[in-house]
């Protein structure tokens, strides 16, 4: 009896992970599962340190107000697209970022304010037909 309570209860358990949802990020018919960066730590640690970044993966950055952002690539090891989306869900900018090895390291800031930033694979963008204004949908 106690094994089949058990067995009940890691069913339902995986079910339930099964059912929670990845935030994501839709760009046209193209969906973006996310990890999310909300606090100040993990903005700052952002894609550090990553050695790859599967197709159609990636971080977004979530701000409290809608600012221009900097941003730098400092021990980011695969350059990304930086895509800067206002609090209209619509891109303001996108930025194609290369990995910094040597101090001092370049700024990446949009020519508009944004209230998320959605880093993917450099070149994301150009297969993906994302362009500035395009409408973008989340899941968060």
């Amino acid at each position: 009896m106690k094994k089949t309570a058990l067995i009940i209860a890691l069913l339902l358990l995986l079910l339930l992970i099964a059912c929670q949802k990845t935030p994501y990020v839709k760009i046209g018919n193209t969906t973006v599962s996310v990890e999310l960066a909300i606090t100040p730590e993990e903005k700052a640690k952002g894609l550090m340190q990553r050695e790859q970044l599967d197709e159609n993966k990636g971080m977004l950055f979530i701000f409290e107000d809608e600012k221009a952002p900097s941003f730098w690539m400092k021990n980011t090891l695969i350059p990304l697209d930086m895509v800067f989306i206002n609090s209209d869900n619509r891109i303001v900018d996108i930025l194609v970022a290369e990995p910094c090895k040597k101090d001092p390291c370049k700024s990446y800031t949009p020519k508009a304010n944004a209230k998320f930033v959605l880093e993917v694979n450099a070149g994301f963008s150009e297969r993906h037909n994302a362009a500035i204004d395009d409408e973008v949908s989340f899941k968060i």
